[in-house]
């Protein structure tokens, strides 16, 4: 049980319970209906949750219930990381947490993430090499060897793998605009 309150994790084959919002957020622990929609906040989906019908009450899963609602990609994922946010707990691990999200729902999930993780431990593990910008320390993986640690100037001057993936992901960017303003 110790561990478990020490850890908030949202996987990449995130899951949610045919149940209510507000209980697919709380789970098993106490309830707070303002931690509830402070959750929401931070994720990016309060305004979502709040416009509908039933708000945090609404039931998750057609399949179930008659009045219940089906969420996108994005939504649920964003309802998964407000379950993270809820645990309030001082390590938080998120696995590819802006897989369905588009770039903007992304920064914004980032920008929530960092602020409300004021002295905690964050480790998220993604691909999008912009989104390792924010984070004070990379450490950049191959078939479980670390490569290279440091921060984002410190990698991009070591100019090893992380600064190659970087320049190669963000070289895509640059020529896409140049096509698309043709």
């Amino acid at each position: 049980p110790e561990y478990r309150r020490r850890l908030a994790v949202v996987f990449q084959d995130y899951q949610l319970f045919y149940m209510s919002v507000r209980y697919n957020i709380v789970l098993n622990l106490e309830e707070d209906p303002e931690r509830v929609r402070k959750a929401l906040a931070e994720s990016g989906i309060l305004e979502k949750i709040e416009g509908l019908e039933n708000g945090i009450d609404t039931s998750y899963g057609r399949i179930l219930y008659y009045h219940s609602r089906d969420f996108s990609g994005g939504e649920t994922q964003k309802i998964a990381c407000a379950r993270a946010y809820y645990r309030d707990s001082p390590i938080v691990i998120l696995d590819e947490p802006s897989s369905a999200l588009d770039p903007i729902a992304e920064q914004k999930m980032y920008e929530n993430m960092m602020a409300s993780a004021e002295g905690k431990t964050v480790i998220f593990i993604s691909h999008r090499m912009s989104a390792c910008t924010l984070a004070d320390r990379i450490v950049v993986l191959d078939h479980g060897r670390v490569l290279e640690c440091g921060s984002h100037a410190e990698l991009m001057k070591k100019n090893g793998r992380y600064s190659e993936l970087f320049r190669m992901q963000s070289e895509h960017y640059i020529e896409g605009e140049a096509e698309e303003a043709c």
